[in-house]
This record gives C-alpha cells, sequence and structure tokens, in this order.
C-alpha cells in the first residue's frame, strides 16, 4: 500500500490512521485487525517538540511518502530511534527483527518511510525545534553538536542503541503514571533519550562534518543497505564508489562521517551483530553461523566476535 501524507508539523499519525483505518482511542491509535496488531502513541508539546511511539506490525507492507510543509523558520531535527522495543506486540506470525538504530536528520530529509509486512516495529521519533535543542546543548562543544544545532546544509547521522536508550525506552511504556503527570513524565523521558544520543555522538572524532546534497544521503544509504545485504562477501570500496558515482575518498570519508565508522568497520560490526542473532534467536552451531557469512576459517570467526562481542561464540550460544 502506497500512502501519500503531508506534514504541516504536527506529525504524520492522525493522517497514517485515517489511510489504514485505525481505531483512534484517546492519544493512542490502534492498529485494525485486519491490517495488524498493535498501535500508535504520542505527546505534542506544542511546535518545538513532540514524540511518536510505534509498537506494532503490518500485515501488508506500506509505502509512505510525506510532503513537509513547515512553517516559515521552523527548523526541526528528528531523531529516530528504531527497534528500540526488544519485544513489539505478539503476533501470531513469526515478525522479521526491525533494525536498531538511531537516525539523525533534517526534518526535510526524511521524506520517505518503508515498512514492510510481517515486521515489528518497536520505535519512539522525536521531533524538536532547533530553537529547543539549543536550550538543551548549546554549551557542548563539538562539530556534530555544532552541525545538528545550526548547520544550514543538509546531514544525516546514524548511530547504535544503547542499553541506556532500551531501559528508558522500556520505562516509557511500562511505568504507570497519573494521567496528570503523563505529559510531563514522557518529555522528561524524551529528553534523557536525547542525552544518550548525544552522549554517544561526544564519542566521535571531533572532525567537522561535511555538507552532503540529498543524492550523496541516498548513495551513502544504498552502500549501507548492500553491505547489510551482502554480509558474506567483504565490501570493495572502489566498486562501491563507482556504483555511487563518487570518488573513494568522499566515500570514505561520508560514510564515516554518517555511521561513525569506515566502510570496513561498519560491514565487520554487522556481520558480527548477525552472527549473534543466528547463534541465539535461530539456534544456529557455531560452524554452520561462520560459513554462512562467509568465514572459511573458523578460528578466524572466533577471534572476530569475539572482538566485537566480547564473549566466544560458543559460550555466547550457550549464555
Amino acid at each position: 500500500m502506497k500512502i501519500s501524507i503531508t506534514d504541516t508539523g504536527s506529525g504524520i499519525a492522525s493522517e497514517l490512521a485515517k489511510a489504514i483505518g485505525a481505531r483512534v482511542e484517546g492519544r493512542f491509535i490502534y492498529i485494525p485487525r485486519n491490517k495488524g496488531g498493535g498501535y500508535i502513541t504520542g505527546f505534542s508539546w506544542g511546535k518545538d517538540f513532540r514524540v511518536m511511539i510505534r509498537n506494532y506490525y503490518l500485515h501488508e507492507e506500506i509505502y509512505i511518502e510525506r510532503t513537509n510543509e513547515l512553517l516559515e523558520g521552523q527548523e526541526d531535527v528528528i531523531f529516530l530511534l528504531s527497534g528500540i522495543f526488544p519485544t513489539p506486540v505478539k503476533s501470531e506470525k513469526q515478525l522479521s527483527a526491525e533494525h536498531s538504530s538511531v537516525l539523525i536528520c533534517m526534518h526535510a530529509v526524511s521524506s520517505v518511510m518503508a515498512m514492510p509486512s510481517d515486521t515489528g516495529f518497536g520505535s519512539v521519533t522525536i521531533a524538536v525545534s532547533r530553537q529547543y535543542l539549543r536550550l538543551l546543548f548549546s554549551t557542548i562543544n563539538h562539530p556534530i553538536v555544532e552541525s545538528i544545532l545550526g548547520s544550514k546544509d543538509n546531514f544525516v547521522f546514524e548511530t547504535s542503541i544503547s542499553p541506556e536508550m532500551i531501559k528508558t525506552a522500556d520505562e516509557m511504556i511500562h511505568q504507570p503514571m497519573p494521567e496528570g503527570l503523563e505529559s510531563r513524565y514522557y518529555k522528561l523521558k524524551c529528553e534523557e533519550l536525547l542525552c544518550h544520543i548525544f552522549a554517544l555522538l561526544l564519542q566521535r572524532e571531533a572532525i567537522p562534518a561535511s555538507s552532503m546534497h540529498i543524492d550523496d544521503i541516498k548513495a551513502i544509504y544504498a552502500i549501507k543497505y548492500h553491505l547489510q545485504s551482502h554480509l558474506a562477501e567483504a565490501p570493495n570500496v572502489a566498486s562501491l564508489a563507482r556504483d555511487a558515482n563518487m570518488s573513494e575518498p568522499k566515500l570514505r570519508k561520508l560514510f564515516k562521517q554518517t555511521f561513525g565508522k569506515g566502510v570496513f568497520e561498519y560491514y565487520q560490526s554487522t556481520r558480527m551483530f548477525e552472527a549473534a542473532k543466528l547463534l541465539k534467536e535461530e539456534r544456529f552451531s557455531v560452524s554452520e553461523v561462520g560459513y554462512q557469512l562467509g568465514f572459511t576459517n573458523l578460528s578466524h570467526f572466533t577471534r572476530v566476535f569475539e572482538q566485537h562481542i566480547g564473549i566466544k561464540p560458543k559460550k555466547y550460544s550457550l549464555s
């Protein structure tokens, strides 16, 4: 299903609800049974700060194209924390897991949202005006923070979901709070999530960020998805650069700027987290996982796994 939505700055939840025939009860939007299960909810604190929580799955793939019509001078930054709820709503069918990450971009960049069928979505999306962000973080001296707070160019940064973020998000949906305190509680928790995000960004090298054209952003994410889809093949940076129509130095710089890791480092890290998933959730043997992910030497696989996960694969599968 393809849905076109216009966002005037108040979010897309209500428009999405109309498009799929969802039931609205107070601040909750419940996915109809013929479309899937679960809910969307959120809060808005004026034009400067709002949050949308998605905890649902869909039977049919939905592809949203959003047109952004913000007020003149309104500059919102989006923080999309995907896969932050470890166990989204239960389904009769086996659900695929949403990829866990934190995406940070200007509102205008986040114009397309793809939601595959039979996938559990457990995410928190925080939209914050730059004016409000400056009140919270203007004293921090770091090039990435400075870009988020004031860059006139498009930017995209992505980082991982930390255990602290998972804990805070879990408290948001499982901590009962009197109705009169809910709004204040959620706002504090959203600010707490932002602090955890900025704490991770501050661990990156303090190198000024280069401006990114929207075509560069699309190319870098195409490379990311290629790496995720070809975990048994070591990346060929020269070939990736040709496909992206950019030089190797530019590709390496923009990729590391966006994800905080070089191309091979990102590939190897993603590869090992997939290995951990196959060992723990799919119950594959160490040799099956190693060969499936392209390792011909299981001793090498064991060393790489331990470097990234902190424990040998055999011991991890039994823990």
